[in-house]
C-alpha cells in the first residue's frame, strides 16, 4: 500500500510517498482501506514534533478517515469486511490502509460521500463539543467565530445556527466572509480591514458577546476577550496563526466570564459515552440537513505537501481532503 510518510520531523515539503505492507488488525481493531482522509492543522504541528503525541518515526499523518472495512481483529463484533466506516486514528490516514480502534469508529451515514465523511468527525466534533459541553450555548445567545471560514471554524458556525445562537463570523477577507455567510452566518467582521473590537461592539449594542470559539489565537484573542459580555464564555480551540496569546486575567474577573479549554481529542478517551451521543446528534443533523459540510478541495497522496502548505498559508476554506482514486 501507498503511504504519506514522516521520516524526520519537519514542513509539510520533507514528507515523501512510500510503498509499505498492508497492516494487521490486533484485538479490538480493524484495518479500513482508506477512501479519504481529511486534512487538518493538528497535522501540520504532529509532523513537526510540536503536538501533543509525537509518535515514532516513520509514521503517517492524518487523524480522520473514512472508506471501507477490509479486515476486523478479535473482539470486534460491530463491523464486518465491506462495511462503510468514520474513524478517528489521531495519526496514520494518509495511507491507503489504516488501523483502527473499533471503539473510535462508527458506520458512515446512507448518502454520504467519502470526502464529506472524512472532512467531518475532527471539525464538528471539536466544535459540537466546545459549543455543547464547554460552553452550553443556548438559544438566542450571541457567538463570535474567528478564523470562521476554516474547518472547524465554519463548522462551529453551521452548529450555532443549528442551536439557535445569533453568529458572528469574523475572517480575513471578503471572500471567506462570503462562504460564512452562505452557511449561515448573521453578521460578519473583516478582522484584516476592521477593528474586531469596535465592530463586537456595534453589532451588539455594546453588550458583548455570550460565547467566544477561537481557534486562532495571536492578535486577535484579546480583542475578542474583551468584547465579551457579562458571565460569557471564552473558547480556546487552537492557535492557527502561530502564537499563543498571553492574556490579562484581569479581564475575566472584571466580566464575570470564563476561560475554558476545548481538547476534542482528550474528550474522546476520557467520556467516550458521551462523544459517541454527541456523534450520534451530529449524524442525526447531517440526516436533517442542519449541516453541510464543506469541502473546498481534494488531492491525491502524491499532493499531501501541497494540501498542508494551502493549510499553513490559510488558503483552505472548509475543509481539504486527500484521496486514495483518481
Amino acid at each position: 500500500m501507498r503511504a504519506v510518510l514522516c521520516k524526520q520531523f519537519g514542513p509539510p515539503s520533507s514528507l515523501v510517498v512510500e510503498d509499505l505492507p498492508s497492516p494487521v488488525a490486533g484485538p479490538g481493531r480493524l484495518v479500513v482501506s482508506v477512501k479519504a482522509c481529511g486534512v487538518n492543522f493538528p497535522d501540520t504541528l504532529i509532523i513537526q514534533g510540536q503536538y501533543q503525541f509525537k509518535p515514532e518515526l516513520p509514521f503517517s499523518p492524518g487523524g480522520e478517515v473514512a472508506g471501507i472495512v477490509k479486515a476486523v481483529g478479535e473482539g470486534v463484533t460491530r463491523f464486518k469486511p465491506g462495511d462503510r466506516v468514520i474513524a478517528a486514528t489521531t495519526w496514520g490516514g494518509y495511507a491507503e490502509e489504516v488501523v483502527a480502534e473499533a471503539a473510535r469508529t462508527l458506520p458512515m451515514p446512507d448518502g454520504m460521500d467519502f470526502a464529506t465523511a472524512a472532512a467531518f468527525t475532527l471539525t464538528y466534533g471539536t466544535s459540537h463539543h466546545a459549543l455543547k459541553d464547554r460552553a452550553v450555548l443556548q438559544p438566542g445567545e450571541t457567538l463570535l467565530v474567528l478564523g470562521a471560514a476554516g474547518g472547524v471554524g465554519l463548522a462551529a458556525v453551521e452548529l450555532g445556527k443549528a442551536m439557535g445562537a445569533r453568529v458572528i463570523a469574523a475572517a480575513s477577507s471578503p471572500a471567506k466572509l462570503a462562504v460564512c455567510r452562505d452557511h449561515g452566518a448573521d453578521e460578519l467582521i473583516d478582522y484584516a480591514a476592521e477593528d474586531l473590537r469596535e465592530r463586537i461592539k456595534a453589532l451588539t449594542g455594546g453588550r458583548g458577546v455570550d460565547v467566544v470559539y477561537d481557534p486562532v489565537g495571536g492578535d486577535y484573542s484579546e480583542p475578542a476577550l474583551r468584547g465579551m459580555a457579562w458571565r460569557g464564555r471564552f473558547l480556546v480551540v487552537g492557535f492557527a496563526a502561530g502564537r499563543i496569546p498571553s492574556l490579562p486575567l484581569n479581564l475575566p474577573l472584571l466580566k464575570g466570564c470564563a476561560v475554558l479549554g476545548v481538547f476534542w481529542g482528550a474528550f474522546t478517551r476520557n467520556e467516550p459515552e458521551l462523544n459517541a451521543a454527541n456523534l450520534r446528534e451530529l449524524m442525526q443533523w447531517v440526516g436533517d440537513g442542519r449541516l453541510r459540510p464543506h469541502v473546498s478541495a481534494r488531492y491525491p497522496l502524491e499532493r499531501a505537501a501541497d494540501a498542508l502548505d494551502d493549510l499553513v498559508q490559510r488558503r483552505v476554506h472548509g475543509k481539504v481532503v486527500l484521496t486514495t482514486e483518481d
